[in-house]
């Protein structure tokens, strides 16, 4: 046989092998699909889970997680049903199986994982800023607790790393959401009230955050702002509020980026009070 011809049918062999071995794998997991053995399904559940055949394995956990209560295979198929979800990468799913395995099993034997593992799935699909935080907000609850029940856990300087990180985005959130409405100043309403009562909440849930600076300054143009459009009757007081402000802004920050800024603020509204006396 010509050498060229003899490559071709060894590849020929392998890819018709290939097909073969498929084939085997797709009747075999089929027909332990159809079968009513729970105990069967099992067994190859967690062989496809260690062959990392996670939609494989999730399927047929499905199947038989229900039948498994009150047996010993109960708590690991619970398990296992949510570290497959996770290793799919439906990290929701995931979190919802893990709430359950530890909301079953409190003390059980990968109650601590689950715990962490569910908020890491949250973690990881938390947003943008821009957008609806909402699996942010129960990642960092999720993480909260996380740290609250195992606190010397090996996974705690991590849980606590991304717990901080997920704060920083809820403040910077909370900071986009201020600065729109500093940025849409009287129209249809006072948006500067807005932007101060925004940065003050954000402050109070965040006090250590890397925004602080920009949270305070917005504070001092939006209080600056509320002056110049106030009425006659509030204006001193409005006025006041300004050079408060510029105070508490020059008490942490006295070389911030705005210094320059705040006192040209400040220098007006202190005239302003100094011209009524």
């Amino acid at each position: 046989m010509h050498p060229k011809n003899s490559v071709k049918v060894k590849k020929i062999a392998v890819v018709i092998c290939s097909m073969l071995l498929v084939m085997t794998s797709c009747g075999e997991y089929n027909n332990v699909l159809k079968s009513m053995d729970s105990d069967l399904k099992y067994s190859y559940a967690k062989k496809y889970f260690n062959q990392k055949k996670y939609v494989k394995s999730a399927t047929l956990l499905e199947d038989i997680v229900q039948y498994f209560r009150g047996r010993q295979e109960a708590e690991e198929s619970v398990y296992l049903l949510a570290q497959s979800y996770y290793g799919q990468k439906d990290y929701i799913t995931a979190s919802e199986y893990f709430k359950t395995y530890y909301n079953t099993y409190p003390k059980g034997e990968f109650a601590e994982l689950a715990r962490f593992y569910g908020a890491y799935g949250l973690y990881l699909t938390s947003p943008d800023p821009r957008l609806d935080q909402t699996q942010t907000y129960e990642a960092e609850k999720q993480f909260l607790l996380y740290l609250e029940y195992y606190p010397q856990s090996e996974r705690a300087k991590e849980a606590q790393s991304i717990l901080f990180e997920l704060q920083e985005k809820l403040a910077y959130k909370e900071y986009l959401a201020a600065r729109l409405y500093y940025n849409l100043g009287t129209y249809m309403g006072n948006n500067y009230r807005a932007s101060v009562i925004t940065a003050e909440n954000a402050l109070k849930s965040y006090p250590d955050t890397k925004y602080r600076e920009e949270l305070v300054y917005l504070m001092v143009c939006s209080k600056y702002e509320m002056a110049i459009v106030s009425v006659d009757e509030r204006l001193q007081g409005r006025y006041r509020d300004v050079v408060d402000e510029y105070y508490n802004y020059m008490n942490e920050f006295p070389e911030g980026k705005y210094v320059k800024q705040v006192k040209k603020y400040f220098d007006y509204a202190n005239n302003k009070i100094e011209k009524n006396y």
